[in-house]
């Protein structure tokens, strides 16, 4: 935040001195109204759907072991069972609560694995929208001659005239009264 304040501080006494063009853009919608944005939403959706469609089959697979488990929790019970039965069923019992275990094992590390896959697809889908925006800004600000274009939020206040966030949006083909700003 210094580093920040202390670069604007910077660009306020040159802009005094040498009168620089400065421009402020809303990141957040260009992020939003950028080509690939619904794309990569839909690619991250789809994504997770997947991802929760193989746990729910995992869990299914968790509940038939524990189904499985009960009807030899029964047969154990069973007043009615041999010794030979009983023991046989005590047996049994025991490999499936291991596999019920390994089972839940394989859940949770579905589950981390799952969320890091898709935690790094987004991060990746949002680095290659922010280097392309980067690139559009760059030439924006070199073919309108700005010296300096931020993001808005980056600053605590600037003028409305500064705002070249909808200049950048008709630039990457979208209207900007029909923008996605929320």
């Amino acid at each position: 935040m210094k580093k920040l304040l202390i670069v604007l501080c910077a660009v306020a006494v040159c802009a005094s001195s040498f009168a620089l063009k400065i421009g402020t853009v809303d990141m957040v919608v260009l992020v939003k109204n950028h080509p690939a944005y619904e794309t990569n939403k839909t690619l991250l959706l789809n994504t997770e759907k997947d991802f929760r469609k193989k746990l729910e089959e995992m869990n299914k697979e968790l509940a038939s072991i524990q189904e499985e488990g009960k009807k030899h929790a029964e047969a154990i019970r069973n007043p009615m069972s041999s010794q030979k039965a009983k023991a046989d069923a005590e047996m049994a019992l025991g490999e499936i609560q291991n596999r019920y275990m390994q089972q839940q094992q394989k859940i949770r590390s579905e589950m981390m694995r799952s969320q890091q896959e898709l935690s790094q697809l987004e991060a990746g889908l949002l680095k290659a929208q922010s280097d392309d925006l980067k690139k559009r800004i760059s030439k924006f600000a070199e073919k309108n001659g700005y010296d300096i274009v931020i993001d808005s939020t980056a600053a605590f206040y600037s003028k409305d005239s500064f705002n070249v966030t909808d200049a950048m949006l008709k630039e990457m083909g979208v209207d900007p009264a029909k923008a996605k700003r929320d």
